[in-house]
Order: C-alpha cells, then structure tokens, then sequence
C-alpha cells in the first residue's frame, strides 16, 4: 500500500511539473514578421524594445521582400507582413479566396534615392532622364552630361516593393533594362555602387543617411531627397510603408503595432533615416 502511495505521488507531481511547464509556455507569446528588407532594420529594433518591455513575448523579423512577407502572411507562417508597396489586385484576390480579411497600417514615409558613386560628377537627373537609363534608351552617362562611360544599372529583385514601385513611379510600368542587376538588398545596391564609379542604382532613403560617405543621392527633377523632401512632397519619388495583418490585430500583435505608432516607435524611424506618419 505504501508502495502503491508512492508512485501515485510520484506521478501527480511530474503532472504537477509538467502543467507549470505547459502554463509557463502558453503564456510566451510569439509573433512571425516578415517582408520588406527596407524596413527590415526599423522592425527589428522595434522588436527589441517590444521584447524588453514585454518579457514574455518573443517576436522574429527576417526580410526577403515585400512579396515574400505578403506571401507568408497568406499562407500562414507569417503574422505580420512588412511591405514596401501597397498589396496587389492579386494577392487580395487570394486572400479572398481564402476567407481572409487583409487589414494595412501606414507606419512610416520613405523616399526612394537615386544612388551613384561619388565620383560620378553627374548630380541631377529628370524623371524622364532616369526612366530612359532604367528601361535602357539611355546607356551612356554623356547622355545625361556626365562622361564617356557606360552606365552600370542597378536595382532590386522582383519580389522587392521597391522594385515595383519604382517602376510603376519611374518607368511607368515599362519593362526595366535586361541590364539591370536584379540585386536581394539596398545593402548589396550600396556595395556594388561603392565599388563601381558608373554604376546607379536605388534604396530607401535611410539607407542613404547611413551611407553618405559611400554613396552620393542624386537630385530628381532638382529636389534632393531627405526626410524634409518627403515630408513636404517635393521629392517626388515618395511612399509609405506597411504593415499588413490578417484582421484588425490583437493581443501580442495589437500592442507590437501600438508601440510602432508611439513616440517611441516613429522615433526609431525618424533616427533609422525615414520620416514619421506622426
């Protein structure tokens, strides 16, 4: 009988430990972020502060693309989709099809900036000058005013935001160049540009604040971009910048985008080189 008492004892306590175990573990919250490499370095600083005043939330951002993000929402391995461009007809379609009720939310402004080596003595260009050198009219700088010398073109790949919205804004929707390297980053844009005096290329305006003894923003239509320019509109390759959800967001994900939109939050955006939406 003893016997007997000691092993029923036994077993309630491993219950016991094992319930505390599976009480301390629904109570850690995650949160699956994904999507635009724009806004890659912004979300994972946000994250951070989130995780610190909130101990028992664990939240992962990765990048790979606006459409890469939008595509995970979808499917299911994502909670929230970071996003450099406004969602398509066709991925709402597949939403629908699917039951789900998409929701965006504007969280900060960006210029796109036209990037060029700073040996490049070429400063400004038209709109109509920068659409001719991405769909390939143009190949050489001396037919904007600047040398001999065959331009080198840049860009981001397809599932990149900011690969579809410069061309919508820029080429207006016309094919890019096919000589046009399709690169994964604004990172890897910079780089080639660092090493490359005729090379141009294009990234989120805070990628330039980052990297102005690298790199050097050209002027479009005479406007240099910066947060100044975007703010009052006259640098005229602007957008916002997203995050998207499956439903109006809840719990965990409700207060992540609560502290976006706080001071704290738009502060992160302000000194990461973007402008504000407050």
């Amino acid at each position: 009988m003893k016997k007997r008492l000691a092993v029923m004892l036994s077993a309630a306590l491993l219950m016991g430990s094992g319930l505390a175990v599976d009480n301390a573990a629904a109570k850690k919250t995650s949160l699956q972020v994904k999507g635009s490499d724009t806004i890659v370095h912004m979300a994972t600083e946000w994250a951070e502060i989130f995780m610190q005043e909130n101990k028992s939330a664990d939240i992962a951002v990765t990048g790979g693309g606006s459409g890469t993000g939008i595509a995970a929402l979808l499917n299911g391995t994502a909670d929230i989709a970071n996003a450099s461009r406004k969602i398509k007809a066709k991925e709402l379609k597949l939403a629908k099809k699917k039951g789900l009720d998409i929701k965006e939310h504007t969280v900060a402004r960006d210029g796109i900036a036209v990037i060029v080596n700073p040996k490049n003595p070429v400063s400004d260009l038209s709109l109509e000058q920068l659409k001719k050198i991405y769909v390939g009219a143009y190949t050489n700088w001396k037919k904007v005013g600047g040398p001999n010398k065959k331009i080198v073109l840049t860009g981001r790949n397809t599932a990149s935001g900011t690969y579809a919205f410069f061309n919508k804004k820029v080429c207006e929707k016309e094919d890019y160049s096919d000589r046009m390297m399709n690169l994964a980053s604004n990172s890897a844009i910079i780089q080639t540009i660092t090493q490359d005096k005729w090379a141009i290329g294009y990234v989120g305006l805070g990628y330039l604040a980052k990297n102005k003894d690298k790199v050097k923003g050209l002027k479009v239509e005479g406007v240099a971009p910066s947060q100044k320019t975007v703010v009052d509109n006259s640098y005229v390759i602007n957008r916002p910048l997203y995050l998207y959800t499956v439903g109006k967001p809840k719990g965990t994900a409700k207060k992540y985008l609560d502290l976006i939109l706080s001071e704290t939050g738009q502060q992160v955006v302000t000194q990461a080189g973007f402008v504000a939406v407050k």
